[in-house]
């Protein structure tokens, strides 16, 4: 249930959602964000669709919220298979460890670098089972972790084999 319920919440279903109802057209950006395509990136279609459910559970009741987000999900809760949802790598990572009796992996954000509107995250992880640290880069820090995750996974099935 929980990652059926994180499918239906991550940022890129909320972006989904946010381009199906076109609520592009209804966001105001600055400048800056209107030059750099800002309504097409999916953090600010995912925020601007959370600030809308919001907005709607504030000037509404429980009740009527509950029916907006069922209208705005109807044909995806239809086509949601439970078994079709993957892990994410970094479930996958601390499930494949847990088994083995390893501690959990830690992982440090070494850097932030770039600009507010385009960053980039550096990660490392340091499991037991290696000697040095996995490094890898995303545009926010889940998605480093999340590759960096994959990358370690993919060392451990070489080592496996």
């Amino acid at each position: 249930m929980t990652r059926l319920r994180a499918s239906l919440v991550k940022g890129e279903k909320l972006a989904e959602i946010s381009r199906e109802i076109e609520l592009s057209n209804e966001v105001k950006l600055g400048t800056g964000e209107l030059k750099s395509g800002g309504w097409r990136r999916d953090s600010i279609l995912a925020n601007t669709l959370e600030a809308l459910i919001g907005a709607v559970y504030l000037d509404s009741d429980i009740e009527s919220c509950r029916n907006f987000i069922l209208k705005l999900y109807n044909s995806h809760l239809e086509s949601v298979n439970p078994a079709d949802i993957k892990k994410d790598a970094k479930t996958q990572l601390q499930e494949y460890l847990q088994s083995r009796k390893q501690e959990t992996p830690e992982y440090k954000v070494i850097s932030e670098t770039g600009s507010s509107h385009e960053p980039e995250f550096t990660v490392s992880c340091k499991i037991d089972l290696f000697d040095e640290a996995v490094i890898a880069t995303g545009k926010s820090k889940r998605k480093a972790e999340q590759a960096v995750a994959k990358q370690v996974i993919t060392m451990l099935g070489s080592r496996d084999k």
